[in-house]
């Protein structure tokens, strides 16, 4: 699914295409993407007339602020969104559409269905799931080297188990976590009590640097992704790990590894992250 750099790719390619755009009306085809509210109905009176303020980010959620509602919407495994004239040819896999009053429309795109649309008061939105429970995002503002040594320190589970974990800290997906690692030297089984001082402070560095990059090449393309433009990410060409098995690791030479850890398939270097539990 898109990770936090991709998401914040469509985000602000998002916001240029739609920001101060007025829905006439909202076309659902698929209620069950709709969660909140749970009357599909209610979801599209509160949205007639609503103006779109901006386009926002929380982890790997798009946060759509209206005059008086917030839209929060996941996009999970092949969610998409596409601006379009009203009137032009629908794809069979467009489930929501937004129609605007100056005869465009917002196309929500998903091949699987497994995307999720939460409609809030402003105001609210991190009152309940899915943003209640969120870590923080992985950038100096919001996030400490004190705050994940203190993450850290009290769990014995596998790190990568503990980076993908949401609630510790948003915005790291299975593809960003193994490159984290490989950059901080940590193999990924590594009991993330067991890190030192210095490696956590490594471990802070290479997250915040990873992501940061990331979201300046616009996010990588390892499977269907694009952004709401129908660009493409550029980050994939900057992967040292992720999908390269058996190719020879950039820094020793050594065939890089696939393992699985907490159920997600995990790619390192044996000799640059050998497993040393200090």
């Amino acid at each position: 699914m898109p990770e936090l750099p991709e998401v914040e790719t469509v985000r602000r390619t998002l916001e240029a295409l739609v920001k101060g755009k007025m829905i006439e009306d909202v076309l659902v085809d698929y209620p069950k993407l709709v969660k909140e509210p749970d009357d599909v109905e209610e979801f599209k009176e509160r949205l007639r007339g609503e103006t779109i303020e901006k386009v926002g980010r929380r982890g790997k959620f798009l946060l759509i602020y209206f005059t008086h509602y917030v839209l929060v919407s996941h996009l999970r495994m092949e969610g998409k969104y596409r601006l379009n004239q009203t009137g032009e040819p629908i794809d069979k896999h467009t489930h929501i559409r937004f129609l605007f009053t100056d005869g465009t429309e917002l196309q929500y795109n998903d091949v699987r269905k497994f995307g999720t649309m939460h409609l809030f008061r402003k105001g609210e939105e991190e009152l309940s799931l899915p943003l209640s429970d969120l870590g923080p995002e992985p950038f100096p503002e919001y996030l400490t080297t004190q705050y994940l040594t203190e993450q850290l320190e009290k769990t014995s589970r596998k790190l990568k188990v503990v980076l993908l974990d949401q609630r510790v800290l948003v915005g790291l997906g299975n593809i960003y976590v193994d490159e984290v690692l490989f950059r901080a030297r940590i193999h990924p089984e590594r009991p993330a009590s067991s890190l030192g001082e210095a490696e956590t402070q490594k471990l802070y560095e290479e997250i915040v640097a990873t992501l940061t990059e990331a979201v300046e090449k616009g996010g990588s393309t390892i499977r269907t992704y694009i952004n709401s433009q129908g660009q493409i990410g550029s980050f994939q060409n900057s992967l040292y790990v992720y999908g390269r098995k058996g190719e020879a690791c950039v820094r020793c030479g050594s065939a890089i590894e696939k393992t699985v850890v907490g159920g997600r398939g995990t790619h390192f270097c044996p000799v640059c992250q050998n497993f040393i539990d200090e």
